[in-house]
């Protein structure tokens, strides 16, 4: 079983290593190559095409195990995303990003309820009721990938501009706001009525007391620690024992694991030595070895054969269009009421229709759940890739004119 699971990472890790740079080199985020190599390791393209080479390379006994490292993958990724959450700036800017981000997420959060809706007798699972289909579906048309947007944001040398950081903090708010409407809607989904109040109820009492004195405990340990002769394998430790307990925690309170890790690297002082340290010693394995088997034990779950017919790929392209018009429409009509011109709302709405590996994650729990078919679920990952692939050449094409793109763009070259 050993040699299976390691084989199956071997060629995980070279098939996402590929990819990712071949679409790099159509100026794409490398996690969309990622993505995509992950989606042809599956019964999409190889499976079909060469089931015993399939049956080879990712084994269906040693799919339990990859399932289990791809879970780590993302508990230590979303760690990571909350750790770059600067809540310090977020605080400081919250008064001038407020209206874009709720935007960005009332818009399409009722564009997916609308959705969900229209295609609830067709797509909803079996014994699935409507409120937890409506929701989950809201949410996932919520989503915006804030990592995905910052490498974009940076390979374009765009970051530290007036735009990069305007987007970087409405994406950050976005995200907290769509991750604590995801502890809510997995409350719903789990639990019956009384359940799910119990769960949201303690899933705000955890926030609450993550955000006060969770806070200033963290904040006390980090300054003893990266007061110590040596920030080492002993503030490492640490901090990996607080994620892992946070995870437990909130998988225990009866939301999701990933809430949990992303909660506590939110907590951590920003630009300390210890979470400069953290990022640096785990980044690169979380990136290059763990995620590469999420990518590839969701391609094992999205069956592109599952959309058939004329139908199907017109409800597809509906779920892209309802997608884009909540989150790309409802931000730039905030940015433009702003104060913003036209042209720059229509930039920042689309850096916030970027989804990425985030909706992937969200879409994964959905199905665990039991809230989505395989059907829709391959639907709404197809929905992630295009809005994603989107965002760079619509980005450069409003901001071609700007003089202060062409000279970070020159800086960052």
């Amino acid at each position: 079983m050993l040699v299976k699971v390691l084989v199956a990472l071997t060629v995980i890790m070279i098939t996402a290593r590929v990819v990712g740079a071949l679409f790099a080199r159509f100026n794409q985020p490398a996690v969309i190559g990622e993505v995509v190599g992950g989606i042809l390791l599956g019964p999409s393209l190889l499976g079909r095409i060469a089931p015993d080479a399939a049956a080879l390379v990712l084994p269906s006994d040693a799919a339990p195990i990859l399932s289990v490292i791809a879970q780590l993958g993302v508990i230590l990724y979303m760690f990571l995303v909350g750790l770059e959450l600067d809540l310090a700036v977020l605080k400081a800017r919250a008064k001038t990003t407020i209206a874009i981000s709720n935007a960005g997420i009332i818009l399409p959060f009722a564009l997916g309820i609308a959705l969900a809706w229209l295609i609830y007798r067709e797509h909803a699972p079996a014994g699935v009721s409507f409120p937890p289909f409506a929701l989950f579906l809201g949410v996932s048309m919520s989503i915006t990938a804030f990592p995905v947007l910052a490498r974009i944001l940076g390979d374009r040398g765009l970051q530290r501009t007036p735009m990069g950081i305007l987007a970087l903090t409405c994406a950050a708010i976005d995200d907290a706001t769509a991750w604590c409407l995801l502890a809510f809607v997995v409350g719903v989904t789990q639990a019956t009525t009384g359940g799910a109040v119990v769960t949201v109820v303690l899933t705000a009492v955890y926030v609450a007391l993550m955000l006060t004195v969770g806070r200033t405990m963290m904040s006390r340990a980090v300054t003893r620690l990266d007061a110590s002769i040596a920030v080492g394998e002993h503030s490492l430790a640490i901090v990996l024992v607080a994620v892992l307990l946070s995870a437990v925690a909130t998988e225990f309170i009866g939301v999701h694991a990933i809430f949990g890790a992303f909660l506590l690297g939110a907590i951590i002082p920003h630009r300390s030595d210890t979470a400069r340290h953290v990022r640096e010693k785990i980044e690169d394995v979380v990136r290059v070895l763990l995620l590469p088997a999420f990518f590839a034990f969701t391609g094992l779950r999205t069956q592109i054969g599952l959309v058939q017919g004329i139908d199907d790929w017109l409800m597809c392209l509906l779920i892209i269009t309802v997608a884009t018009a909540g989150k790309f429409g409802g931000a730039t009509l905030a940015a433009r009421f702003s104060g913003l011109d036209w042209r720059d709302s229509a930039a920042l709405g689309i850096l916030m229709n970027t989804r990425g590996l985030v909706e992937l994650i969200v879409l994964n729990i959905g199905l665990d759940l039991g809230v989505l078919t395989p059907r829709l679920f391959t639907m709404l990952v197809i929905m992630a890739l295009v809005t994603t692939m989107m965002t760079s050449p619509v980005l450069m094409a409003l901001l071609r004119k700007r003089p202060w793109v062409e000279l970070n763009s020159t800086t960052a070259a």
